[in-house]
């Protein structure tokens, strides 16, 4: 806390009462400003000559003079010297008291725990009948200390390049109102000198066509003659298409877009492995149909024909069993693609007749195969006539020695 009280010594007072006139009523505050800390408990001088001594009567007043222009005065309380009564406001009782001394010309205001609301002047006033001439009162001003709240730093403006903004710092209360100081730091934590043409102190420091280099670390000191408090910021400074919204909004649209690109891909994936698959398993059942067992479990094509005739009537009937299974296959798959574009069908279609001429030719083949082990068959139905007819024609001959032998013996 600070205390400024200082007192005038008794000579000085005495000097200014001879200066203003023997016999003439002289009141004196020895200061014009008085500085206390919010809280504090204190004490307004006030000292008054006349030329009774002692005065026979005194009235001693003390109030609150309005600092504004017009304001009305204030009247705390009214000491009567007769009755010795001090008559207290009631917004006051409690806290303001009267060290009256009429004798020694003494009428000190005592103030308990002074707040903001008493910043103001105060005005000491004798009046003694028949002793009007002088100075019959005199004022001073009561500062209250209050030491700066945390103040509260603020950006006006966009942190965009080209851009001017104001760096802003407040403090609710101080008294008397605090003064404010910047400090700057790059992105270093380096102290950096002042921005030219802009001053460090005041509650708003502007600036002026900002860039990256403006980013930085920025410090307010709001301060008075209490003491002082800070506040502190981080100012990042970003390209316009690089704010924040802007980047979130662009980061968004494609995490959406790729989301909905994996969903795209992946469905037609799936849809064509399926395809593929039902494809493939047509085409194998049509393959080798010939060669799964029918409903009574013997193999539709022998392993070993019985007959020239009943071989080629086996291959016939399942020539035309699996043309006409191709012929289901191919209506059920028309059936079932109807809904899809009309080139995929066509495309589809294509390679569905490319499988059947493919077939067809791996049947032909199989014709030509049966064509030849038919002529090797025919070959060693042959060669079998005849090595039995040499068969025949040994047995002849052998017989007809054996014959010869016994007649021999005989």
């Amino acid at each position: 806390m600070f205390t400024m009280e200082r007192r005038m010594p008794v000579t000085l007072t005495l000097l200014c009462a001879v200066l203003t006139g023997v016999g003439a009523l002289n009141v004196v505050i020895p200061q014009q400003e008085y500085e206390f800390a919010r809280g504090d408990n204190i004490t307004l001088p006030c000292t008054f000559t006349s030329k009774f001594n002692p005065p026979p009567q005194v009235l001693i007043t003390w109030s609150l003079e309005g600092i504004q222009a017009g304001a009305k005065e204030t009247v705390i309380l009214t000491y009567y010297h007769l009755s010795k009564i001090t008559d207290i406001k009631q917004i006051y009782e409690g806290r303001v008291s009267l060290d009256v001394d009429v004798a020694k010309g003494r009428a000190n205001l005592n103030l308990q725990s002074i707040t903001l609301a008493d910043n103001k002047r105060f005005e000491c006033r004798v009046q003694i009948p028949q002793d009007d001439e002088g100075t019959p009162y005199d004022t001073a001003r009561l500062i209250v200390l209050v030491a700066p709240s945390t103040p509260v730093c603020n950006i006006q403006g966009k942190a965009e390049y080209g851009q001017n903004i104001n760096l802003t710092c407040h403090s609710e209360e101080g008294s008397p109102p605090p003064e404010y100081t910047w400090e700057s730091f790059d992105v270093r934590n380096q102290p950096r000198r002042q921005f030219p043409g802009v001053s460090p102190r005041g509650a708003i420091r502007p600036l002026l066509n900002i860039s990256r280099e403006t980013s930085g670390f920025f410090v307010c000191t709001s301060k008075n003659k209490i003491r002082s408090a800070t506040c502190n910021f981080t100012l990042s400074v970003m390209p316009r298409s690089m704010n924040i919204g802007s980047t979130a909004g662009i980061i968004a649209g494609v995490v959406a877009a790729l989301i909905a690109v994996v969903v795209i891909v992946y469905c037609c994936c799936c849809r064509k492995k399926k395809e593929d698959k039902e494809y493939a398993m047509g085409v194998r059942q049509d393959e080798y149909h010939d060669k799964e067992a029918d409903v009574n479990g013997e193999n539709r094509r022998p392993e070993r024909a019985e007959s020239t005739q009943d071989y080629e009537n086996s291959e016939a009937r399942g020539a035309s069993d699996r043309r006409d299974e191709y012929e289901d296959k191919s209506e059920r798959d028309y059936d079932r693609g109807r809904d899809r574009d009309y080139e995929d069908r066509g495309r589809g279609y294509d390679d569905r007749r490319s499988d059947y001429d493919d077939r067809g030719r791996d049947y032909d083949d199989r014709r030509s195969d049966y064509t030849d082990r038919r002529s090797d068959y025919d070959d060693r139905a042959s060669d079998y006539d005849n090595r039995r007819e040499r068969y025949d024609d040994d047995r002849r001959y052998e017989d007809e020695r054996r014959y010869n032998d016994r007649r021999d013996q005989d």
